[in-house]
C-alpha cells in the first residue's frame, strides 16, 4: 500500500490522506467497515487513529525509562545470567502449569 500525504487543507482546516491498494486489499477493509457498522473511511481513520495512539504510547513509555549506567549495567547483566527462580516464583510457575493443563483436559 502506498500512501501519499497531501499537504493542502482546505477551508475547514481538514486535510485528505490518499491511499493505493490492490482491490483485495480494499476488499477486506469494506468488510471489515461493514462488519463494524460503519463506513470504509471511517473504519480506515478510525483504525489508523488507534494504531498511531498505540505507536506513540509505547515511544513515551520507551522515553520514559531512564536508568543510570549502573543500573544499565545491572540490568543488562540479568539478562545475560539470569538469577535462579526462587521458592515463590516456582509455586506460581506450578500453579500455572496445573491451571493450564487443567483447562486442556477438561470435558466440561
Amino acid at each position: 500500500m502506498t500512501t501519499r500525504h497531501d499537504s493542502d487543507t482546505d477551508k475547514s482546516g481538514r486535510g485528505r490522506i490518499t491511499a493505493r491498494l490492490s482491490a483485495e486489499k480494499q476488499a477486506v477493509l469494506q468488510l471489515a467497515a461493514d462488519l463494524s457498522g460503519s463506513t470504509l473511511n471511517q473504519f480506515i481513520v478510525q483504525s489508523a487513529l488507534r494504531a498511531a495512539e498505540q505507536v506513540i504510547e509505547q515511544e513515551e513509555v520507551i522515553r520514559s525509562i531512564r536508568l543510570t549506567m549502573e543500573e544499565s549495567k545491572r540490568f543488562f547483566a540479568l539478562l545475560d545470567e539470569p538469577p535462579k527462580p526462587n521458592e515463590a516464583l516456582q509455586r506460581a510457575m506450578a500453579r500455572f502449569r496445573n491451571k493450564k493443563s487443567g483447562s486442556t483436559h477438561s470435558t466440561t
